[in-house]
């Protein structure tokens, strides 16, 4: 599933230690499970049921389920913490509001979502420190959904901050209707640059946890704004990275 819809992940969750990586793998399946909630429901009150659905899985309701059976199975041996789970449920349901409105709250989904999916995989991984993984898990959820906004407009949707799109003269129902958000785009790739700042050296067991962070400083420095294939450059990258531990 994840090598299927989440090749990047799948990528980089090949550098974990062997005896970790099925776990790791469940874990992205789950914030497959998570993004599916508003993406496959027209209605925004349908994608909160699906969340709260998962969150009865991670506070230890027993469902058969093709991902919520290895999942309760990860955090019965304590491999995954409803603690790291939770938080990162709460940030998927700002997808279910009409919009977001400030950039201090975009930043705070971010670090929340994707960034709290980086902190249960560096837990995983037995990183000292599993919350410095935050801010390199937050750049790659800035630059999904920079890569995603035309995807998303098409759908009727939009996941960019207000404030930060009336800087450009734009509101979020022009971009759903077609107007250019790049310069708005532009912006927002600068604060995910700036989630990767002076990264330090990571220890190999943990490196995996931050390697979505390689690709999201290649997407945000060539402004990627329209999803492709990727190309040798990107898997090279993340090999270098995965064998020296620098970001």
């Amino acid at each position: 599933m994840v090598r299927r819809h989440d090749p990047d992940r799948f990528l980089t969750a090949l550098f974990a230690p062997p005896d970790k990586r099925d776990a790791l793998m469940v874990l992205y399946a789950f914030n497959h499970e998570l993004a599916r909630a508003r993406e496959v429901t027209s209605e925004p009150h349908m994608a909160l049921i699906r969340l709260q659905w998962w969150r009865e899985i991670v506070e230890g309701t027993n469902r058969r389920h093709e991902v919520a059976t290895p999942l309760s199975d990860a955090i019965a041996m304590g491999l995954l913490l409803p603690s790291d789970l939770l938080p990162i449920i709460e940030a998927r349901e700002l997808e279910a509001e009409p919009e977001i409105e400030t950039l201090a709250v975009w930043r705070a989904y971010l670090m929340a979502g994707a960034g709290g999916l980086a902190v249960a995989a560096a837990r995983l991984l037995g990183a000292d420190d599993p919350e410095s993984f935050r801010r390199f898990g937050a750049a790659y959820g800035a630059a999904g959904v920079i890569r995603s906004a035309h995807i998303l407009a098409a759908q009727g949707r939009c996941l960019l901050p207000v404030d930060v799109l009336a800087e450009h003269g734009l509101i979020p129902e022009a971009v759903t209707s077609g107007a250019d958000p790049r310069p708005a785009l532009r912006r927002l790739a600068a604060e995910g640059l700036g989630m990767l700042a002076n990264p330090p050296r990571l220890p190999k067991h943990a490196i995996a946890a931050a390697l979505p962070a390689v690709l999201a400083r290649r997407d945000l420095q060539r402004m990627a704004f329209i999803p492709g294939p990727r190309g040798f450059g990107d898997r090279l990258a993340v090999v270098l990275a995965g064998f020296t531990g620098r970001l």
